[in-house]
């Protein structure tokens, strides 16, 4: 289960199929540095994401 305590490089490395839903979001975030760092939560908040929506959509695509 992906939790907003993850880092999104974490998400991504364990992942891979969540890819277009961070993307469907507007989070690009496998190109950006910091990805191996920021929390799922952080980045939401930064980028203005609903988090319980984006954590809902990424736990469904890895089930």
């Amino acid at each position: 289960m992906i939790s907003k305590d993850m880092t999104i490089n974490e998400i991504l490395r364990r992942y891979p199929q969540t890819l277009p839903v961070f993307e469907r979001h507007g989070l690009d975030c496998f190109d950006c540095q910091i990805a191996d760092f920021e929390q799922l939560e952080h980045g939401a908040t930064v980028h203005k994401v609903d988090l319980p929506l984006l954590l809902a959509e990424l736990n469904k695509i890895i089930s």
